[in-house]
């Protein structure tokens, strides 16, 4: 099934192009049990349901003292209680404490039979086996059974990708294990004779090869399962057996270099001639190139060879691919931020500005964007803190604009 086709030559807005992967794109199949402590990360492949409520009884919120409450018109000289017990977390008290009596009792204890109430310790006055506590709505510092999670009740459901929120969750119901989909497996390469591996030597004009360590890590940061086939050769024929080796044995197969439209690239031809290609033309800077297709039937992205426009096209149309493959959704954080400085452009396209935040005279957050916008200028992406996100009719900002900003923590994993 080609499921990158789309219709129409013109410049393809971000929002049209998200919307044909999670359209199109179907999770991989095959599921596993993994152990709590190898869960985070993953992609829950089964509902979790509470096997118990939490808390399983009420419970002290507070260090203090458990009683019964009086009526409010009862005079302040009268609640002060007899202590008849004391009570820890992870004992019980056997007794039942009556209407003059208190329980010394701490965070997370039982509450004592006949008990309804809790009085932090720090407002209470303690001595001679009495406290006076002071006036409290009946149920203060109290979590009632259940007041979490009931037991029978879905706490996670599928498709859910697990953060140590989550894994603890599981863990609070009583789960020591979860089926998880399997991790996405993703083969990623280079082309290009220019390029050399880091740490080698490197002839005038040639480069060393940023994009693939930038793309692993991003790629590693999702989860998944890497298969490195490094630097391919600039022949056909040796391309073309790569990308049919790796279409046998992963999910994705993912590239960069040798997008632009028109250019003569043994990539794409390869792509084409083993399955189907389309080149897309986004409405975006940077990283306008992107091409899309499948190799037999695993889905291939070709991502622009200028590192900041490979790395930040894969934050906004490779990680939204890559998380609707591993069964789930793409979702990125977004908040307004005061600009720090002044910028315009041409409308039709939009613009992602790189930009760092620093803390305003106000406390508000102020963002100072990058000042080379070059597609070329990795530093501009490791000396900022994320993307600011500019409408494509917008044509101005100006200091002091609220904008959109597009933290890196959101858009890096």
């Amino acid at each position: 099934m080609d499921c990158f086709a789309v219709p129409g030559s013109g410049l393809l807005p971000l929002d049209d192009a998200l919307a044909v992967i999670r359209e199109g794109v179907r999770p991989v199949t095959g599921a596993e049990t993994v152990a709590l402590h190898d869960a985070l990360n993953r992609f829950l492949a089964e509902d979790v349901t509470a096997g118990v409520d939490v808390p399983p009884i009420a419970v002290s919120s507070m260090d203090g003292w458990a009683f019964r409450a009086p009526p409010d018109d009862v005079p302040a000289e009268l609640r002060r209680l007899a202590v008849v017990g004391r009570v820890p977390a992870g004992s019980v008290f056997s007794g039942k404490v009556g209407p003059i009596d208190a329980v010394r009792i701490f965070t997370g204890a039982p509450l004592p039979d006949g008990a309804d109430t809790v009085a932090m310790q720090e407002e209470c006055e303690a001595g001679d086996g009495t406290v006076l506590v002071p006036p409290l709505e009946r149920g203060s510092n109290v979590r009632a059974a259940g007041e979490d999670m009931h037991a029978g009740a879905v706490v996670l459901a599928e498709g859910r990708r697990l953060r140590a929120q989550e894994v603890g969750l599981a863990a609070a119901v009583g789960r020591s294990t979860l089926q998880v989909r399997r991790r996405l497996r993703v083969a990623l390469f280079s082309t290009g004779d220019e390029l050399r591996e880091p740490g080698g030597g490197k002839p005038d004009g040639a480069i060393f090869d940023a994009n693939r360590y930038t793309l692993a890590a991003q790629l590693l940061a999702l989860g998944v399962e890497l298969r490195d086939l490094g630097i391919l050769p600039d022949q056909p024929d040796a391309v073309r057996a790569a990308l049919a080796s790796a279409a046998e044995s992963v999910d994705l197969i993912v590239s960069s270099g040798g997008m632009s439209v028109g250019e003569e690239d043994h990539v794409k031809a390869a792509v084409a001639a083993l399955g189907s290609l389309h080149l897309w033309r986004l409405a975006l800077r940077p990283g306008k190139p992107l091409a899309l297709g499948q190799v037999g039937e695993i889905p291939f992205l070709g991502l622009p060879g200028n590192p900041v426009s490979a790395m930040v096209t894969f934050m906004l149309v490779g990680r939204p691919l890559v998380l609707r493959l591993s069964g789930g959704e793409s979702v990125v954080p977004r908040s307004l931020v005061v600009a720090g400085f002044s910028f315009t452009k041409k409308p039709g396209r939009r613009e992602f500005l790189r930009a760092r935040l620093e803390t305003g005279a106000d406390g508000r957050p102020v963002a100072h964007k990058f000042p080379n916008n070059s597609s070329g200028v990795l530093t501009s992406m490791a000396e900022s803190d994320g993307l600011i996100d500019m409408a494509a009719d917008a044509t101005e900002i100006r200091a002091g604009d609220l904008v959109d900003f597009l933290p890196f923590t959101g858009l890096l994993g």
